[in-house]
């Protein structure tokens, strides 16, 4: 198995492969491929092998797909196209944690291809999006007739601390951009975009979480509504966070100060953003910080003649005993259980296709209770 990228959601997918007795190897490519958190070290030199990568060296990657049974990918967005490429020429299967939906429509194009080589691949296998399409999509399937999913997710501390009572669980820039990008949704059965950090609501958690705001951002279902377009009336998501949250975000956004277009400031151009990063950033990161995930998805509509709704729900807490995030359990745990499921011919759908579309529920879902992700359902 290749996992390219050794950073947070990467390395978790390595430890979560590695726990399972079928993998011979993981090899874990990354520009510095030395700096690795302690709970992979001793296995580094056994059914570890960590090597150096460059993204930008196309012949390179495809080299160093041959040979893998899958390669899953936890660098940034902006390289799941060419890497999916690579996998294709290379002849591996492939998924990636996605986040971005022009990008996951980009690599659609690729479906012949891949599929022409017998090859899976599956754009959006994190957390959101990822776990919550498959989730969303057992939901629809479960009702004769499907009238409105709502989705809600959250990564959170698990003791908040003012002023945003928020720490960084993945990359803030990505956090940011889903704070400025409008979100696609089913509204009367048709896709429209709706402002980020609108329309919010509470949603109300066992204890000790309680009570959570929730608010409309981009990308956290992908391509879902525009697949479901015309057949549900309506389709949304919302990020979870603790009440004032937005109240403080909407106002910042509003000012300009995450804007990414350049101003200039006493004769030098500056980007808002990147000073609000440098500035935000080593208050927001705690190493030691103990993070939770809230997940509820919702679908509603008819079964059997009767309204129904189908819920799922997780809490998910941090792993003490070796010091995974999770944020790191819930989405590098959803791309390692997804590339091994193509590299053992569970996903029997080739070509590209999304989460919702291409993963088995029952397969996936119990895979990762063995693992503590337990996914409730009423």
């Amino acid at each position: 198995m290749l996992v390219l990228g050794a950073g947070l959601q990467g390395s978790a997918c390595a430890h979560n492969l590695l726990q399972d007795k079928d993998v011979e190897l993981v090899t874990l490519a990354d520009l510095n491929p030395t700096r690795l958190p302690k709970f992979l070290a001793p296995q580094v030199g056994k059914r570890l092998r960590a090597v150096p990568f460059d993204a930008s060296d196309y012949p390179a990657v495809v080299e160093l797909m041959r040979g893998h049974d899958a390669a899953m990918c936890a660098l940034p967005y902006y390289f799941n196209e060419p890497m999916t490429r690579a996998a294709i020429d290379g002849g591996a299967h492939f998924s990636d944690l996605g986040g971005n939906t022009e990008i996951v429509f980009q690599q659609k194009k690729l479906d012949q291809a891949a599929a022409a080589k017998k090859l899976s691949v599956i754009p959006d296998c994190g957390l959101a999006p990822g776990m919550v399409n498959i989730l969303a999509a057992e939901g629809i399937r479960r009702l004769d007739t499907a009238r409105c999913v709502r989705i809600y997710v959250g990564g959170l501390p698990q003791h908040p601390e003012p002023p945003l009572n928020y720490q960084i669980v993945y990359s803030l820039e990505g956090a940011l951009d889903y704070y400025t990008t409008p979100s696609w949704v089913l509204r009367n059965g048709k896709t429209t975009q709706v402002d980020a950090l609108s329309e919010l609501e509470d949603q109300e958690f066992p204890a000790p979480v309680g009570t959570l705001e929730a608010f409309h951002t981009g990308g956290g279902i992908s391509t879902m509504p525009f697949a479901w377009e015309n057949r549900i009336e309506t389709m949304e998501y919302k990020t979870l966070r603790y009440p004032g949250h937005v109240a403080i975000m909407r106002p910042i956004r509003d000012l300009g100060l995450i804007s990414n277009t350049p101003i200039p400031v006493k004769g030098t151009n500056v980007v808002p953003r990147d000073l609000f990063i440098a500035a935000v950033q080593p208050k927001l990161f705690k190493p030691e910080g103990r993070d939770l995930v809230a997940l509820r998805v919702v679908v509603s509509g008819l079964k059997a003649g009767k309204d129904t709704t189908v819920r799922f729900e997780l809490l998910d807490y941090y792993d003490a005993g070796h010091g995974i995030s999770a944020m790191m359990r819930t989405t590098g745990y959803s791309l390692a259980t997804t590339g091994l499921m193509q590299a053992r011919g569970a996903v029997t759908a080739s070509g590209v296709k999304t989460p919702d579309e291409a993963m088995p529920f029952r397969g996936y879902v119990e895979r990762l209770a063995e693992f503590g992700v337990k996914i409730r359902e009423t």
